[in-house]
């Protein structure tokens, strides 16, 4: 992520119109506390975690994410992810998203 992606976000989020814009916003803060509370996968099955040991709110966010932008939008929030949340979340968060849209880890 450049500098000036830093400051002013990915260019994929920074040219939505301004309802999916806030839209995505609001999403990519909801992944930094699922980040930071649950992480986006378990060891074990159950409360907020799928059958796959996936954050299902998580996988929510991502089939969202797919419909308004499809992929360079879903590597785009990724790339912020990354950037608040560092390497290994935003590894989480791609096995997390396996199988929605066309993501592949």
């Amino acid at each position: 992520m450049s500098l000036f992606n830093r400051i002013f976000g990915e260019p994929e989020i920074r040219t939505l119109d301004p309802h999916n814009k806030a839209e995505v916003k609001k999403m990519i803060e909801e992944l930094v506390v699922i980040g930071r509370t649950d992480d986006f996968l378990s060891l074990t099955p159950g409360g907020p975690f799928d059958i796959q040991c996936h954050h299902r709110e998580a996988k929510q966010i991502g089939a969202r994410l797919n419909q308004i932008g499809g992929i360079p939008l879903m590597m785009a929030v990724r790339q912020t992810i990354k950037y608040k949340l560092k390497d290994v979340l935003a590894e989480h968060l791609d096995h997390c998203w396996k199988g929605v849209g066309d993501w592949q880890v």
